[in-house]
């Protein structure tokens, strides 16, 4: 402890942790049930982009405005989250560069 004092150039070692996949059982299995999951937003994703162009459809073709830019919020919407389905890795991984580089 009388080695630590100030001003005498003494620090303490660095901390060097990185994450790895031999540290618990079952993340391989976990990174399976990531990815289904993934597949599953994008499939949903898919299927609200169908149901809201048919709403846009229904409401533009019914003189119904409303209905209409319901529609049209609702594919936007569908692909915003397609897109944060398909980019969730990218991000994720970009936060970790952005996080190491502090």
């Amino acid at each position: 402890m009388g080695d630590l004092v100030a001003g005498s150039g003494l620090v303490p070692g660095t901390v060097d942790i990185t994450p790895n996949e031999d540290g618990l059982p079952g993340i391989s299995q976990l990174e399976t049930i990531v990815g289904a999951v993934m597949t599953i937003g994008l499939v949903l994703s898919v299927l609200a982009l169908i149901i809201s162009a048919v709403i846009w459809g229904f409401g533009a073709n019914s003189s119904n405005p409303h209905m209409a830019s319901r529609g049209k919020v609702g594919v936007l919407v569908s692909c915003g989250a397609a897109v944060l389905c398909g980019a969730s890795v990218a991000l994720i991984n970009w936060g970790w560069g952005v996080g190491q580089g502090i």
